[in-house]
């Protein structure tokens, strides 16, 4: 874990993102004390689309019944 101060980190900060990008940390300090911490990002998982399991049956789009219609009216 490299620690450096607010003025390399801004001179440097092309190098410092490719540590980072390589896995490491960087502290960055304010008259050594430290104030934040560069750290690389994790990437959320994959999100599955959906979680329901249902067949879609070939008559779908078939028409209703007389009896089914009256039933929404």
């Amino acid at each position: 874990m490299e620690t450096v101060n607010v003025q390399d980190a801004k001179t440097q900060l092309s190098r410092l993102l490719a540590a980072v990008e390589a896995g490491e940390t960087i502290i960055i300090a304010r008259a050594g004390n430290p104030i934040a911490q560069l750290v690389p990002l994790q990437s959320p998982p994959p999100r599955a689309f959906g979680t329901m399991d249902f067949d879609v049956p070939d008559d779908f789009d078939a028409p209703l019944s007389d009896d089914e219609l009256a039933a929404w009216e």
